[in-house]
C-alpha cells in the first residue's frame, strides 16, 4: 500500500513506473500500427497509401524524441493526479461499479475527450496560438504512427490536462481509465498511419462518420492546416492526380483522365460526365429552362459547363 502523501514522495515512488507505462503504451501502439501498414503496403491495399512522399529518418527521429518529451509531461501530470487522490482532492473508483455503470462512464469520457480535443485543437490553430502550441506538430507533413505524441511542450501540457479535469468531476474505475488510454493511443496512431485503415463507407455511415478517418487527418497534415476546410474531401477518378494510381477490383484505374488545364473539351470516353450532364439538362428543360449546350470544361477532375439560354428577368 502507498504511504507517501507528499508530492516529492509520490514522484520518487511512481514517476519511473508511470514513465515506463506511458512510453510503453506509445511504443506498442505505434509499432503495432506501423507493422500493419508495412504488411498492407505489400498487398492490394497498397493503393490506400495517401501520399507519394515517404517520411524520412529525420522525421522519425524528431517525432520519437518529441513523443518522449510528451511522455515526461504526462508523468508530471500523473504524479499530480496521484497527489490529489491521496490527499482527498480527487476520487477514483478502485473496483467496478457494475458493467453498465462502467461502460457508461467509459462512453462519457470518450465523448468528453472528443469535445475537449476538438475545441483545444481548434483554439491552437488560431493565428495567435498556432506558432507556440501547434506548429511543431505540423512539422510532420507526411504522418507516421510515431507522430502520435509529437507535440511541443505547451501542446503536450494542454493534452495532458484533460485527465485531471475529468477526474475532479467524475470518479472513474481503474479499468475504464486504462481502456480509455488504450483506445486514445490506438486512435491517435491510426490517424497518423499514412495509409487509410478505415473501411470504405466509414465517412458516410450515420453512426461512424463523426470519427475522422486517416485520410482526413493526413490531408490536414499535408497542407490543409493553412486554411479553412470542411469535414470532407472530394475525389474524382477522372482527376489527373489519379494518373498512375494502382487500380483495385473495387476501384479500377481505366485511364481517360484529362490533363491539367486541358479539359476543353474532350468527348467520351475521356469525358466521363456526358451522361450525368445530359440528365441534368433534361431535368432543367423539364421545368422550362432552355439549355443551349453542355460540355466538359478546362479543369481536370470533372469540371463541366451547362450553358443556359439567356432570358428576361
Amino acid at each position: 500500500m502507498p504511504t507517501s502523501t507528499s508530492l516529492w514522495g509520490i514522484a520518487m515512488e511512481r514517476a519511473l513506473p508511470i514513465f515506463a507505462f506511458d512510453l510503453g503504451r506509445y511504443v506498442i501502439a505505434a509499432a503495432f500500427v506501423s507493422a500493419i501498414v508495412w504488411m498492407l503496403r505489400r498487398t492490394r491495399f497498397a493503393s490506400r497509401k495517401i501520399q507519394k512522399r515517404e517520411a524520412t529518418s529525420v522525421d522519425f527521429r524528431r517525432e520519437f524524441l518529441a513523443s518522449v518529451q510528451t511522455v515526461c509531461v504526462y508523468v508530471v501530470v500523473s504524479v499530480g493526479i496521484l497527489w490529489a487522490i491521496r490527499n482527498g482532492h480527487m476520487q477514483v473508483f478502485q473496483a467496478s461499479q457494475g458493467l453498465a455503470t462502467d461502460l457508461a462512464i467509459l462512453a462519457a469520457i470518450l465523448l468528453a475527450h472528443d469535445a475537449y480535443f476538438y475545441w483545444a485543437h481548434r483554439a491552437m490553430h488560431h493565428p495567435k496560438l498556432f506558432k507556440t502550441f501547434h506548429r511543431f506538430h505540423h512539422r510532420t507533413i507526411t504522418p507516421t504512427p510515431w507522430a502520435a505524441y509529437s507535440f511541443a511542450l505547451p501542446e503536450a501540457i494542454v493534452m495532458a490536462l484533460f485527465m485531471p479535469l475529468w477526474l475532479i468531476f467524475v470518479p472513474t474505475p481503474g479499468w475504464a481509465t486504462f481502456a480509455f488510454l488504450a483506445i486514445m493511443i490506438l486512435r491517435n496512431t491510426m490517424g497518423h498511419a499514412g495509409l487509410e485503415l478505415h473501411p470504405r463507407g466509414w465517412a458516410s455511415h450515420p453512426l461512424l462518420k463523426w470519427i475522422s478517418t486517416t485520410t482526413h487527418h493526413d490531408l490536414h497534415h499535408a497542407g490543409s492546416f493553412t486554411h479553412n476546410y470542411g469535414f470532407y474531401f472530394i475525389d474524382s477518378d477522372a482527376g489527373a492526380w489519379n494518373s498512375g494510381r494502382e487500380g483495385t477490383p473495387d476501384r479500377p484505374n481505366l485511364g481517360y483522365k484529362p490533363r491539367y488545364k486541358q479539359g476543353y473539351f474532350p468527348v467520351p470516353p475521356m469525358d466521363q460526365f456526358q451522361d450525368i450532364r445530359t440528365d441534368m439538362v433534361l431535368a432543367l428543360e423539364s421545368v422550362g429552362v432552355r439549355v443551349e449546350v453542355h460540355h466538359h470544361e478546362v479543369a481536370t477532375g470533372g469540371q463541366t459547363e451547362i450553358d443556359m439560354r439567356f432570358d428576361t428577368l
